[in-house]
């Protein structure tokens, strides 16, 4: 599309892992493994805390949540990714761009939220047992749940709209499987002084807050469990949080690795190879760390899986 001298962009070109045919095949074979996976862990750890009563808490209704957002925002990207791997044209719309990017910007700024929640869940848990139900009560849950929403909402809604306000009349060739805004500023022939400002500020201070908030949870949840004189009791009460800490480590960690930087230090390349981390790898292994270390979804499956049994 010609605009005054200027040949606007209609589609950008994923260049994904570029290599031979075979090795798209293979490649092809394996992220749709690892997506299957993503769909039965997540699908499976939904419908597990939806039908057993005694996960019905507060940890268990956030943690439902978080297997939502990371089934959608995986969903977002892999399934282009894989037709993308047997296509010969390996393009993408530019309004299927801007929504590619506007729903994982959505997904992945509210996963964030809610690990947060998450963090204050335990803190109010362990440190104030005699209060939870009262400060942990449905109503509040629900609304720290939606906040959490509007948040990633209201993000995505910024920098998507600030993003493609730009003008994109040179290369449209994104070294990625997916449309990331550093990249996507980077072909703009527009100044995007605002939107880098934006990412820096504005975007990292998403992570960073929910960090923050993380950060002081457990602060507080390991100076109150130093002061349990039982070994036992201490390690318990350890264990109920590895599963979230290790969680919170893998995606944050990620995330303010990616986002976080001056533009001078992206490497398009190495960028790539991490962003499949924090895209496909976490959520393959969020189902697997919240159940492999959790006694009460081990004990919920169980029984599931013999009332199936004893029902035929």
């Amino acid at each position: 599309m010609l605009v005054g001298n200027e040949t606007m962009v209609t589609h950008f070109v994923l260049l994904g892992f570029p290599s031979s045919p075979a090795i798209q095949v293979v490649l092809f074979l394996t992220f749709l493994m690892l997506y299957s996976m993503v769909l039965l862990g997540n699908i499976g750890l939904m419908v597990l805390i939806r039908t057993s009563l005694q996960l019905h808490t507060p940890m268990y209704f956030f943690l439902s949540n978080l297997a939502f957002i990371d089934l959608c925002y995986c969903s977002v990207i892999v399934p282009k990714m894989l037709v993308n791997f047997l296509a010969d044209k390996k393009v993408i719309s530019y309004a299927g761009c801007g929504l590619q990017f506007y729903f994982f910007c959505t997904f992945a700024d509210t996963e964030s939220f809610i690990l947060a929640s998450m963090a204050y869940d335990r803190y109010v848990a362990i440190c104030n047992p005699l209060l939870y139900t009262v400060m942990m009560s449905p109503k509040i849950c629900t609304l720290l749940v939606a906040l959490s929403y509007f948040g990633g909402t209201l993000s995505a809604l910024v920098h998507t709209c600030f993003a493609f306000r730009l003008s994109f009349c040179g290369p449209n060739v994104i070294n990625h499987f997916f449309c990331d805004l550093p990249l996507l500023l980077k072909l703009s022939c527009s100044d995007t002084s605002l939107n880098e400002l934006l990412l820096y500020t504005y975007g990292s201070s998403v992570e960073i807050m929910s960090s923050i908030i993380i950060i002081i949870s457990y602060i507080l949840i390991v100076t109150s469990v130093l002061k349990i004189r039982s070994a036992a009791a201490r390690r318990k009460t350890f264990s109920t949080c590895a599963s979230h800490l290790t969680s919170v480590i893998i995606y944050e960690g990620t995330l303010l690795f990616i986002y976080s930087r001056p533009s001078s230090w992206y490497s398009p390349t190495s960028d790539k190879y991490i962003s499949v981390f924090y895209t496909i790898f976490v959520p393959v292994l969020n189902p697997l760390i919240y159940s492999l270390r959790n006694k009460d979804v081990k004990d919920a499956l169980w029984k599931a899986i013999d009332t199936k049994i004893f029902a035929h």
